[in-house]
């Protein structure tokens, strides 16, 4: 006879332990709502008494969700108590008590845990089971440095969860893309595969699994982008799907890394529509909230790079208040040069310089702005960027243009 009495069971789409619990059949009438949510890798509001042992697993309590079993002989109790143990003293017992897909179950966990060598038979699994198999044997060809088995392996996984387990297949195509991005595979495959995960993963569940997969998919498709609006609206919407669970009270550093990677998506955006001046202003509040969290003393490369795309964008982005913006990018770079070392890094110092130069000229101070670009341009000499030294000489001869056109003004 089949234990598995309700199907699809909610396997793989949380983390171990709960992940492999199996849920025994219940005629309580919240049951079908609480199933349909966990379907959905989400928390349900109200859980059958059968299933309380799942929900102290899903909130780390073991010690309660074992008390909350029934007793040892009945076959499922006597897997799930397995799962929750880790334990192998009942493997025999267990060996000859379970049949069917419940002991290919069985045989996936047991290989999972160490207590088993042998890869588990799969020959009578389907659905959710036979994927969750699956990605037992992607990982084992992984640990065997076999990739090109494991791709083929969770391509097969997702096959086999799609039409049951849709937030399942998802997290499976999570797991090949980054494979794959390991490995150095095609892009084109990778995020097509990360949009597959964005588009089965429903909003309301598994939101951490969401939010790292969007902020992956953001990253490459930023990576990408050269400039396109189109991917780099794309880019935006990943970002900002992630930081609704990335909070800077919760997660300061992934909320701080994508406050600054979504400054820089819409500051890399062409500036040719009206509402492109709001995303300008949104990307520096974006880097200020950035900087909210990078500190100089635990973070001071991130907290230089923030600073300088600051002092970029405060440059360029449109205001009413000009002037105020730029003095306040001249301090920025005045502080970042104090603070770097022009032998250990000669471009990254003539950059500093070029940025700063290229500031006070728009304010006018040209005989400092000047100096400082002759700097820049000796660096760039020194360093052979032939096309940096180029450009330091056409702001150069800006500024000498400039300032003629002001005294002939004067005269």
């Amino acid at each position: 006879m089949s234990y598995l009495t309700i199907r699809p069971q909610p396997l793989g789409i949380f983390a171990l332990p709960a992940g492999y619990l199996v849920l025994p059949p219940t005629d309580e009438p919240c049951a079908a709502t609480a199933l349909a949510a966990l379907l959905r890798g989400a928390t349900p509001t109200e859980w059958p008494t059968a299933w309380q042992f799942y929900a102290h697993a899903l909130a780390g309590n073991l010690s309660v969700a074992l008390a909350a079993l029934p007793p040892f002989p009945q076959p499922i109790a006597a897997y799930n108590r397995y799962v929750l143990t880790g334990s192998a003293d009942a493997d025999l017992l267990l060996y000859v008590l379970l049949d069917e897909e419940l002991a290919c179950l069985y045989e996936i966990a047991a290989f999972t845990m160490g207590h088993r060598h042998e890869l588990p038979s799969l020959a009578a699994a389907t659905g959710e089971i036979r994927a969750l198999g699956l990605i037992t044997y992607a990982a084992a060809a992984i640990e065997r440095d076999d990739l090109s088995a494991a791709d083929h392996y969770f391509a097969e996984a997702i096959t086999a969860a799609l039409p049951v387990s849709p937030p399942l297949a998802g997290q499976i195509y999570i797991n090949r893309a980054e494979l794959a991005i390991q490995t150095g595979g095609e892009l084109t495959a990778i995020t097509a595969w990360l949009q597959k995960a964005l588009d089965l993963i429903p909003a309301d569940g598994l939101v951490e699994v969401r939010a790292r997969a969007a902020m992956q998919l953001g990253q490459i498709l930023q990576e990408r982008a050269n400039g396109q609006r189109s991917l780099l609206q794309a880019v935006v919407r990943c970002y900002q799907e992630a930081l609704r669970f990335f909070q800077r009270e919760t997660h300061p550093l992934e909320f701080a890394f994508l406050q600054n990677n979504l400054a820089l998506a819409y500051l890399a955006m062409p500036m040719t529509e009206a509402g492109d001046r709001l995303r300008g202003a949104i990307a520096v509040q974006a880097l200020r909230a950035a900087l909210s969290v990078y500190d100089p003393h635990q973070h001071p490369q991130e907290w230089m790079s923030v600073r300088m795309n600051l002092a970029n964008a405060l440059q360029y982005v449109h205001s009413a208040h000009p002037a105020d913006h730029l003095l306040e990018a001249v301090s920025i770079y005045e502080d970042l040069l104090s603070r770097r070392d022009p032998v250990a890094d000669p471009a990254g110092y003539a950059r500093l310089l070029a940025n700063l130069g290229n500031a006070l000229a728009h304010l006018g101070i040209f005989a400092e702005a000047r100096a400082r670009l002759m700097q820049a341009a000796t660096l760039f000499a020194q360093i052979g960027d032939e096309g940096a030294v180029a450009t330091i000489h056409e702001l150069l001869a800006n500024i000498d243009h400039h300032e003629a056109v002001v005294n002939n003004a004067r005269d």
